[in-house]
């Protein structure tokens, strides 16, 4: 546990190398804080620092950089309301306010929403839709696209519309898709998706029982019509995010990029925290996700009530502002709470 004295000079030398991403000596800090430390006082504390794994020192320099214990230590002391409030509050509830006209059609708004948050803060954007674990089927529809292709429109109870172009094998008429979509919007109405699936594993598996036809075909169409991998995360700013200093490093460039596309593991990362409360601040070596071990995640869930149903949040480098992410994720997602629980 660090004394009060060298916590202050850490999160001084934080604060400082997040303004400016240049190795941070002890003149440079005795000069811009009032400590009342000597230079040698300070350079001791930083060595000590050091040598506790708070901050490292680049071969080329002097000065010293935070690791991510230092950024750690740094976010937690990041405890009070004053710090969760943005510092530029009128342009960023501008931007979300903008976004009100589509609050009916989730998925543009949260969509919106990445791009928004992306150009606001020049970090990449993510959100995640309201998990299908938790979505109640309202009901489906199959439209007749071309030869054996017909295309699946899923409504939720909670406002979510999804669309999949499926191939079902043969060409059915219409009257035969209405026949199925009714059979399936009456015996799936109310239930969760996950216990629809669920239900309709059984089902399969008896199938050799079933002599109804329909039935059986209606069962693998939506066992189908229901599986939407990664359409429910939205990712935005990869352009804003390489214009930062610390993407100058062509690898860098490269693990962000791997991040991105590994949207399996993206989408279990926020999943988990679309079903807790609060900000969250992975660091670094945190994160679970071997590509994003050189960045850090901050992200909440937003809620319908006082239900978490999904997650919104910023990646960024290890040396991203943490104070500014904070507060604007923590108003992103009371802005997406309050709207998503008014419309009921």
């Amino acid at each position: 546990m660090l004394n009060e004295r060298s916590q202050k000079v850490l999160c001084a030398i934080v604060q400082t190398y997040i303004n400016n991403p240049e190795p941070v000596g002890s003149g440079f800090i005795t000069k811009r804080y009032a400590f009342n430390l000597s230079p040698a006082t300070v350079r001791n504390i930083m060595a000590d620092l050091e040598v506790e794994g708070f901050l490292s020192q680049p071969h080329t320099s002097a000065g010293r950089i935070p690791t991510d214990m230092g950024y750690r230590l740094f976010v937690n002391s990041l405890h009070s309301e004053i710090e969760y409030q943005p510092d530029n509050k009128s342009t960023l509830y501008r931007m979300v306010n903008e976004l009100e006209s589509i609050k009916d059609d989730i998925n543009a708004l949260l969509e919106e929403t990445t791009k928004k948050l992306s150009g606001f803060s020049h970090y990449l954007s993510v959100a995640v839709c309201p998990s299908t674990r938790i979505s109640t089927f309202n009901r489906i529809e199959f439209l007749k696209h071309r030869g054996s292709q017909v295309v699946a429109v899923l409504l939720t109870d909670e406002g979510l519309i999804k669309n999949k172009v499926l191939d079902v094998g043969s060409d059915l008429s219409q009257r035969h898709l209405n026949r199925i979509s009714g059979y399936l919007n009456s015996e799936f109405h109310g239930y969760s998706l996950i216990e629809i699936r669920a239900k309709i594993l059984r089902e399969m598996a008896k199938e050799k029982d079933l002599c109804d036809t329909l039935i059986s075909r209606a069962i693998r169409i939506c066992k189908e019509a229901l599986f939407f991998p990664y359409d429910d995360l939205f990712i935005s700013g990869l352009a804003e995010v390489l214009g930062l200093p610390d993407f100058s490093d062509v690898e860098k460039i490269k693990e962000i990029s791997r991040a991105i596309e590994d949207k399996h593991h993206m989408l279990q990362i926020l999943e988990k925290i679309s079903d807790t409360d609060g900000v969250k601040v992975i660091i670094g070596a945190e994160n679970p996700m071997m590509q994003m071990k050189g960045f850090s995640l901050v992200a909440s869930s937003y809620k319908e009530g006082d239900r978490p149903i999904g997650c919104v949040g910023m990646i960024g480098p290890t040396r991203m502002d943490y104070s500014r992410a904070i507060a604007v994720i923590n108003t992103t997602a009371r802005f997406l709470t309050r709207v998503l629980t008014d419309r009921k």
